[in-house]
């Protein structure tokens, strides 16, 4: 059972500062000058109050790859970040691509309780594009799987995309693109263009990222279905959402806190941290998606946390492994690209990493507002807090991170998830008392 908080002073969205009080794992009580008889008390005075963040794509890697990460390691790095839930890619072994599989995930997220764990379910069988998963089996299952992707395989045959998109209307579910044609980025190891040329490194073409979103945003209108775009990443991505968007398609688009502060510049030192897919982009495509993300167009920051083993990136570029660790650093790389750049404010960020993901994804009890009578799950963030990272931020089993050593500001302070303190004055909570 959940103690009873009294959280004084906190900046609800950071603005407004009010008390706020936790008892049974709900939120009852925001107002000024409040108390409880034998509550603990939390001194929140010049910590912002954010609802808890969701992470609509996080690699769990469990089951199958116990090596690079655990759900009870990775969402204990959720918590450090401030995340109170995540979606876990179906990119296990074996995939999740069945009701078994999406109700394991979700059932070892229970037993380590540091977030909720919703599985996302693989589009098909295996993750191979050919024929489709049990998608109904999934979203009728005791995980209520909404959210399907292929994740690191871009659904290519347009009339298995079609069928998909078809599929999940009968229960309001979303397809979930890693939009790559596999044919325009054949042995791609960084983005194309200059820096790719002078260090004669295969290209990643825009191209091939916006010609699969301007198909599946048409056929998204087609079918009258809905469609989420992962880790979007160049400007010409950003205009194609923007114009769907104007049209009336039902589409959403995500980007990742690295594609909105990293460029493929760093790609020179050939240090593989900084190997991901999608590439890192020119610094005019970091621009247009932080103007993206500003003004809409983009509705959400998701993580595309992908733990490798160190012997995965500490090797030559070529044979490294694509990914970056990112729950811990998302907040606080948000922090430094969008909010002290002016773009956002606080309420901004509440929407773009807990509201909107957790709608997008159909999670009914997360993303809410701060308010009487929702479940208490909330973020507690130290905006004045700078630092550099290290790998004692880090709280998983893997540690390339692409902010080792770079100074990064603030401090999640406090995590509650269901009432229970996951993270504690800035240390993740080693035995919960649930």
């Amino acid at each position: 059972m959940s103690e009873t908080l009294v959280i004084t002073g906190a900046q609800l969205l950071g603005a407004e500062r009010a008390d706020i009080i936790v008892e049974n794992g709900q939120i009852s009580e925001i107002g000024t000058g409040l108390s409880r008889s034998g509550a603990r008390v939390i001194d929140a005075d010049g910590l912002v109050a954010l609802p808890g963040l969701v992470d609509l794509h996080t690699h769990l890697r469990e089951p199958g790859y116990e090596a690079s990460e655990t759900i009870l390691t990775g969402t204990r790095a959720a918590a450090a970040g401030g995340f109170t839930a995540v979606f876990a890619m179906p990119n296990t072994s074996p995939v999740a691509d069945t009701a078994g599989v999406v109700e394991q995930e979700l059932a070892l997220g229970e037993a380590a309780g540091y977030a909720t764990v919703q599985p996302i379910g693989a589009v098909t069988v295996g993750q191979k594009g050919e024929r489709l998963a049990e998608l109904g089996a999934m979203a009728t299952s005791r995980a209520q799987v909404r959210v399907f992707s292929d994740d690191g395989f871009c659904v290519f045959d347009p009339l298995i995309m079609r069928r998909a998109l078809e599929y999940v209307k009968s229960f309001d579910g979303v397809i979930a693109q890693h939009a790559q044609d596999p044919r325009l980025t054949e042995g791609a190891q960084m983005n194309e263009g200059t820096v790719s040329a002078e260090l004669g490194l295969a290209g990643w073409p825009a191209v091939a990222e916006e010609s699969i979103i301007a198909r599946d945003v048409l056929l998204a209108e087609h079918v009258g279905s809905r469609l989420h775009v992962c880790h979007l990443s160049t400007a010409g991505s950003v205009d194609i959402i923007r114009w769907a968007k104007k049209r009336g398609i039902n589409v959403t688009a995500e980007v990742t806190p690295h594609h909105l502060l990293l460029s493929d510049e760093l790609v020179r030192g050939y240090d593989a941290r900084y190997k991901v897919n999608p590439p890192l982009r020119r610094e005019e495509d970091v621009m247009a998606v932080r103007e993206g993300l500003a003004d809409g167009t983009i509705d959400i920051v998701a993580t595309d946390h992908a733990p490798h083993p160190s012997e995965h990136k500490s090797c030559e570029w070529q044979a490294a492994a694509n990914g970056m660790v990112g729950l811990e650093s998302a907040l606080r790389v948000v922090h430094q690209s969008m909010v002290q750049t002016g773009l956002i404010g606080w309420e901004d960020v509440a929407r773009v990493m807990s509201a909107a993901p957790a709608r997008i994804g159909r999670l009914s009890d997360h993303g809410l507002p701060l308010q009487a009578g929702a479940a208490a799950q909330i973020t507690l963030y130290d905006p004045s807090a700078a630092g550099v990272f290290t790998e004692s931020d880090l709280h998983g089993r893997s540690v390339n991170s692409p902010y080792l050593g770079r100074d990064l500001p603030g401090r999640v302070e406090f995590t509650i998830h269901r009432g229970l303190l996951t993270v504690d004055g800035g240390s993740v909570v080693e035995e919960l008392n649930a």
